[in-house]
């Protein structure tokens, strides 16, 4: 029948979706937070070991006028020994960064910004774990910093400033929100070289260096900005999220490349691969998922911008970076350049999100960038995930809990379809309501299926009600169910939030498992071979479970044997599902089915149809004799 391979159809193609979902997005997701995490713990610990080939910094030799900054390791340079951070951070003098939220070093030796932590994000729920570290200096085992300049013209003899220059610290005291710190360097040829580095309360450094010319002749330098990453990061690994380099540049709008693209993107020379860019107002770095640090030049300077991969070794290095106009400085003659560096958490609030009537100004509005916003991943659907999130966190700031913000959400949706839904239930009430009609036709007919489909169709006309109604209430849950499935992966806001109970982390699944009923037994069922996975059946996901078997049993029985069976073992089945979901996204699934088994039951006695719902219960769990009899 018609209906009935509708509703089987829709049934099955949501099913496959969730299915797809779960085996390309939270299965691999397991394994890599696992990786991070042992790659957070190197971070933190870098215990010393050999690593072969060059540990030679980008940008530590001369580019030529209008090419990004390059470095290509000598030729028979012996390999360097992998130092822990603390090791490496001791290696130089350094200035201290001292900021409500970021917490590091500066190194007098190059001038490098490479030593920085996260103060508000942690490694785990516990507040006394580790802070995120997100940069670290040359030599240790995952180098990752940002570098300023100026490049001399070709031809040039003039000394300019590199990787070992040796910057002095004019007065004393750590680059603080209230005291920027000045460096200076005198190349011993007439050019002294500034550069006054401040800091904001969140993660925003603005440089300005200046160059005085006390020679006889004309100097033309290119000022410069490098943000450099050693190795290939562990990645989510997810489609729906862009890890690498990204950037907003001009005319050419919003560019991400993961790692691999760029590693294997055509030769730009010097034996570097990438992509190169001659833009003016654009923005360009290096994300992760929650981190990310970006290169802010004037919105009016153009730029020769490149994303590279540079190997001259075992390790590739990633780059980001651009090459400004040429300055002239005459004799007697200054000449200088500004610049900025976000490096931190991409918090929506600081980073900006633009929306119609809503949304959050951050760095995008207060510097007039081009589109900074989209640092944060929101997608093909932004229409869909920006108002989500924006709901959710005014909800957070109004009552402390983004899960409870998620029931409000949840309500508020609900509300914006009930006009829908009702029309939905309607239909369903009143298709229970002519059961018995169906029947009789089923008994009329028995063996002329075709005459029992038009009798069908001729009562469903006249009573007007529509077969497919019922999947209604489900496609309206998908695009709601996306949405919120990718604010809670993306957004740094969800990770670590908590609920109540067990519930620490909303964006992690729930840790507790019937397997080992729920912590008592020591056993982490989820390690077991193949099948593992799929042991983790939380106290939320089996909660879900409960209340989509309630919403089965309200709606009417199916006729067809088929579907009744589809429909008896979908619950079980979307509990396992969601079970490696966010807790989050399971908590909205659960109370969204529980309010439709209200709304539905309402429904139902506002058109004379009885709720059988205990009634239905009932009869799972008798005989079929004795259910006959009553």
């Amino acid at each position: 029948m018609t209906d009935n391979r509708n509703t089987i159809l829709a049934v099955i193609l949501s099913g496959l979706v969730l299915i797809a979902w779960q085996y390309f997005y939270n299965v691999p997701q397991m394994e890599r937070q696992r990786a991070q995490t042992q790659t957070q713990a190197d971070l933190n610990k870098s215990p010393p070991q050999s690593a072969p080939g060059s540990t030679t910094s980008p940008g530590s030799t001369t580019p030529q006028p209008g090419a990004a900054p390059s470095a290509a390791a000598p030729a028979g340079q012996p390999a360097q020994p992998v130092v822990s951070r603390a090791d490496a951070i001791a290696a130089s003098p350094r200035i201290k960064v001292e900021t409500p939220r970021l917490s590091g070093t500066i190194s007098l030796k190059g001038a490098r910004i490479d030593d920085l932590s996260l103060e508000k994000f942690r490694d785990t729920v516990d507040p006394k774990s580790p802070a995120i570290v997100l940069f670290s200096p040359s030599g240790t085992a995952h180098p990752y910093y940002a570098e300023f300049g100026w490049v001399a013209a070709t031809g040039s003899t003039a000394r300019v400033p590199d990787r070992d220059t040796p910057w002095e610290q004019e007065g004393t005291g750590s680059l603080t929100p209230e005291k920027p710190v000045t460096l200076k360097w005198d190349n011993g040829e007439g050019l002294t070289f500034r550069r006054t580095i401040a800091i904001d309360d969140r993660y925003l450094f603005t440089i300005k260096d200046d160059v005085s010319n006390a020679g006889s002749a004309p100097i033309t330098l290119y000022p410069y900005a490098i943000i450099s990453r050693h190795g290939t990061p562990e990645v989510s690994g997810y489609y729906i999220l862009h890890e690498g380099l990204i950037g907003y540049l001009g005319e050419k709008g919003l560019q991400e490349h993961g790692y691999k693209a760029v590693s294997e993107a055509p030769a730009l020379g010097n034996g570097d691969r990438g992509f190169e860019f001659n833009v003016t107002n654009g923005w360009l770095g290096i994300t992760d998922k929650y981190w990310a640090a970006a290169l802010l030049p004037d919105t009016s300077a153009r730029l020769k911008a490149r994303f590279l991969a540079q190997d001259p070794g075992p390790k590739v290095r990633y780059q980001a970076n651009y090459v400004q106009d040429p300055q002239t400085i005459a004799p007697g003659g200054t000449g200088s350049a500004n610049a900025r560096l976000f490096a931190g958490a991409k918090e929506a609030g600081v980073v900006g999100i633009n929306f119609p009537l809503a949304g959050h100004g951050g760095y995008n509005k207060q510097l007039g960038l081009n589109h900074f916003d989209l640092l944060i991943d929101w997608g093909w659907f932004y229409f869909i995930t920006k108002p989500m999130f924006l709901a959710l966190d005014y909800f957070f700031h109004l009552f402390g809990n983004f899960g409870l913000a998620i029931l409000l959400v949840t309500v508020i949706v609900k509300l914006l379809f009930f006009p829908l839904a009702n029309k939905s239930y309607a239909s369903m009430a009143k298709m229970k309501s002519v059961q018995p009609q169906l029947q009789a036709l089923k008994e009329r007919y028995p063996d002329d299926r075709q005459k029992q489909q038009q009798e069908m169709m001729e009562i469903y006309r006249k009573e007007k009600i529509n077969p497919i109604a019922g999947c209604l209430p489900v496609a309206l849950q998908i695009p709601v169910f996306f949405s919120l499935y990718k604010v809670l992966f993306v957004t740094i806001e969800m990770r670590h939030a908590p609920f109540y109970g067990w519930i620490k982390d909303l964006s992690a699944p729930d840790p507790t498992t019937i397997f080992n009923l729920f912590g008592l037994l020591p056993f982490d069922p989820t390690v077991v071979p193949v099948f593992g996975h799929y042991l983790a059946l939380g106290i939320w996901p089996i909660i879900m479970g409960i209340t989509m078997w309630f919403q089965m049993k309200l709606n009417p029985t199916p006729p067809d044997p088929t579907q009744k069976m589809i429909f008896d073992w979908m619950p079980l089945i979307f509990t396992f599902m969601l079970a490696g979901f966010p807790a989050g996204l399971v908590i909205y699934w659960a109370w969204n089915n529980l309010l439709s088994v209200l709304q539905q039951s309402y429904i139902m006695r506002k058109n004379g149809v009885k709720v059988e719902l205990f009634d239905n219960i009932k009869a799972t769990f008798m005989p079929k004799k004795a259910v006959e009899k009553t």
